[in-house]
């Protein structure tokens, strides 16, 4: 089973937050999940994105960074939405890396290098018509283009925090 660095999108961590890292343990892996929010969470995608820009995306970067300190370098990093930024910047610039979930979002990848490492699994998934996504699609496409172990999930709707189960998205 899996070693997983699990990040919160940027509402926090909501009860469906939590609900999938401990779905995640009931399959039997190890999940760490941090919160980069100091206990803050939100109703709403826009307050939590502007408490994001209040705190700063570097901030919350670094937070993330700092949340692998003292853990196994084989970890799988996992994201959702905002999330993704510390789960990717980890999974590129962390030696010993075992994969990569990005859920969606992604970055393209010169953001936090010269691409993704060679051998690192990852897979993304996205709704083909969530409009949060729009910009990252490109991304999305070149980071699988650019792995030799990728894939990417496109699938029906517009929901952005689809695997949230506290939230209306949830799908």
């Amino acid at each position: 089973m899996a070693n997983i660095l699990l990040f919160h999108h940027a509402q926090g961590q909501t009860p469906g937050f939590l609900a999938f890292a401990d779905d995640l343990r009931g399959a039997g892996h190890t999940v760490h999940a941090p919160d980069l929010y100091d206990g803050n969470t939100f109703d709403d995608l826009d307050a939590g994105i502007g408490y994001a820009k209040q705190v700063g995306f570097d901030t919350l970067l670094e937070r993330g960074r700092h949340a692998a300190d003292g853990l196994a370098n084989e970890l799988v990093y996992a994201g959702i939405s905002l999330g993704v930024m510390p789960a990717q910047l980890l999974a590129q610039t962390r030696r010993g890396a075992r994969g990569a979930l990005l859920l969606s979002a992604a970055i393209p990848a010169a953001e936090f290098g010269d691409g993704w490492p060679q051998g690192v699994p990852l897979q993304i998934h996205m709704m083909e018509d969530d409009p949060w996504v729009e910009e990252d699609l490109p991304a999305a496409r070149e980071l699988v283009e650019g792995a030799d172990r990728a894939e990417l999930f496109l699938y029906p709707g517009d929901r952005h925090l689809f695997a949230d189960s506290s939230l209306p998205d949830y799908d």
